[in-house]
């Protein structure tokens, strides 16, 4: 019998329900990848006019239907919207870096630029999606990445110690602008998306990028907020953050609301580490780090993913995919053998 998608296997999952079918999981997946899989070239398409970018995403959609995902992943980040942003992604100066830089600075435009920009491809996303499914994400970038985007990593650093009250006021300010886009997101698009996500990688391989009490005094909050507008519309919040964050993890359930959590690296702690500490508050998403999809054998991967879902079982709700995401560099073969191996446990 032909796959049936059912969004509700990963919004289950999402609320910590483990589900008898594991639902597949994946952060992103590279459209090159797709396209080498598929033979069909679309890539292009999300550049044109209306009728291309429809045409986009039915073939964007349909790449998960085929592979046996319940859900489509999408989302659209804010940093584009924001003035002088890419301080994070393109590594150029960034464009607050004073106060004076900040009071001028034309935050009331987020907002409208983000849909003006982005509103199109969410309608065409709404039209493609096929029967049974529904999408993961929404508004990416966290509060994290979007004042990064706009100062710096190392600049932020150095605002931290000279100018601490601007330091303060830069998350705050982030955070009503980021509750003010998620908040008309979840009234126009709402209804596509099972479960809301952001990615804010807070760490990196050792530990956090900011110390604890710094994430739990201005990132935290607005979270919150955030999370719980997410909430009030009927949606689970999917927290991606890559990075050794266990210090901050209680914060982030308990404080932040989030009811699950993605990203999982084997040099910090294996997935079922992540899911026996955690599976009995949050649903876990992940299972392979994307470096083993990359250079095992389809034997080898074979023996790791039976023996994560083996581990994962009975700690509740997980969604099973690659610790990270699908970039263009992971071989199409490496993803294919991922994907073959779970969909066969499942009994497909």
């Amino acid at each position: 019998m032909a796959f049936q998608p059912d969004y509700r296997n990963l919004e289950l999952a999402a609320r910590n329900v483990e589900v008898s079918r594991i639902p597949l999981y994946e952060h992103i997946i590279s459209t090159s990848v797709m396209e080498e899989i598929t033979g069909r070239r679309f890539a292009a398409l999300y550049d044109g006019d209306d009728d291309d970018l429809e045409e986009f995403f039915r073939q964007y959609c349909g790449f998960y239907r085929e592979m046996g995902y319940d859900t489509v992943s999408y989302e659209e980040v804010i940093g584009p919207a924001m003035p002088g942003s890419g301080a994070l992604g393109q590594h150029v100066k960034g464009a607050i870096q004073s106060r004076e830089d900040f009071d001028r600075y034309p935050w009331e435009g987020v907002c409208d630029t983000y849909f003006q920009i982005y509103g199109r491809m969410f309608r065409a996303l709404g039209r493609a999606l096929p029967q049974g499914m529904r999408a993961v994400g929404g508004v990416g970038y966290g509060i994290f990445e979007c004042v990064q985007d706009l100062v710096g990593y190392e600049d932020l650093c150095y605002l931290r110690a000279d100018d601490p009250e601007l330091y303060a006021e830069l998350f705050h300010k982030v955070g009503d602008t980021n509750l003010g886009i998620w908040k008309r997101f979840l009234a126009e698009f709402g209804d596509l998306y099972c479960v809301c996500r952001f990615g804010d990688d807070l760490g990196f391989k050792s530990t956090t990028l900011l110390p604890p009490d710094e994430i739990r005094r201005h990132i935290i909050p607005p979270y919150r907020r955030i999370a719980d507008e997410i909430h009030r519309a009927g949606k689970p919040f999917l927290l991606h953050s890559c990075g050794c964050i266990f210090d901050v993890m209680d914060d982030l359930i308990t404080g932040a609301a989030i009811d699950a959590k993605h990203s999982n690296e084997d040099q910090i702690a294996p997935f079922p580490e992540w899911v026996v500490r955690y599976g009995d508050r949050i649903g876990n998403f992940g299972g392979i780090d994307t470096d083993a999809v990359c250079r095992l054998s389809a034997d080898e991967m074979r023996d790791y993913i039976a023996d994560v879902v083996r581990q994962c079982a009975g700690h509740g709700g997980f969604a099973f995919g690659s610790g990270n995401s699908i970039p263009d560099y992971v071989p199409a073969a490496g993803f294919l053998s991922m994907n073959r191996i779970i969909r066969e446990l499942r009994g497909e």
